[in-house]
């Protein structure tokens, strides 16, 4: 029997669960908000253009607008000025959205610190309990803030801006520029720490990763269904021309 024809028993025989990883789309989708003197991304919007009636009596289908960087999605290289030179969405090699992925989890610390900062030890502690992070491969950093599926609670922030977890400078650098994955998975919406503004440099995982041609996948769920290590992570984002990153449906395969 083939390879592929083992997936596909598999896949049938429940072998091997498809495990989905997307937050659901919607106008209630949280969304990142920067100072108001920015850019701001846009919420998801349906328009409907027919359903079933005199714009259309046998079909229902609608228009949508939404940022590139809304809900579930995949930040390119060039999204960042450390990586504008390199491969905007529909050019990142379609070899590397199927890869293995380990995943960290420091739920329980982020329940106490919603502060906490993933750091090159904790990485290093990891390794020595599960083995080398997988060349080529995804780091999902889970930290339970899938639960958070408001605005407000998303975010957290209070009057000194956001709260929720992230990685240290050092270990954004560390990532980005000696281990062997090709990315950053998290759960929050943005892949920097709520307080990363601050951090020198500012939104380092951002400048980091694309500046070294690696990418990052936001606001996943469900990273506690997955085993520290084995999953296969597909990552599908639309291949917009030029663009900087577009939402994504991610999925895992994982073995039962």
């Amino acid at each position: 029997m083939s390879v592929l024809s083992e997936l596909v028993t598999s896949l049938a025989d429940g072998t091997i669960q498809v495990v989905d990883l997307t937050a659901p789309l919607s106008d209630q989708t949280p969304i990142l908000m920067l100072p108001p003197e920015f850019g701001q991304t846009a919420r998801f919007e349906l328009e409907e253009i027919s359903r079933y009636d005199d714009r259309g009596p046998a079909w229902y289908w609608n228009n949508f607008r939404t940022g590139e960087h809304t809900g579930t999605h995949f930040d390119a290289p060039n999204h960042w000025v450390t990586g504008k030179d390199g491969h905007d969405v529909a050019s990142v090699p379609v070899g590397r959205l199927v890869a293995p992925a380990a995943v960290l989890d420091f739920g329980a610390q982020a329940a106490e610190d919603p502060d906490f900062l993933l750091e090159i030890d904790h990485v290093r502690q990891w390794e020595s309990d599960h083995g080398e992070l997988p060349r080529g491969g995804w780091l999902l950093f889970r930290t339970g803030w899938d639960s958070r599926t408001t605005q407000e609670a998303m975010l957290n922030a209070d009057d000194t801006g956001p709260h929720t977890p992230g990685i240290s400078v050092e270990c954004a650098r560390w990532i980005a520029e000696e281990s062997p994955v090709l990315g950053l998975g998290v759960e929050t919406v943005g892949t920097d720490a709520g307080a990363a503004h601050s951090f020198d440099p500012a939104f380092p995982c951002h400048s980091f990763l694309m500046g070294n041609n690696k990418y990052g996948l936001t606001q996943l769920q469900n990273l506690d269904s997955l085993p520290p290590t084995g999953a296969v992570v597909i990552a599908s984002p639309l291949p917009i021309v030029s663009g900087s990153g577009s939402p994504a449906r991610v999925l895992a395969l994982v073995e039962t």
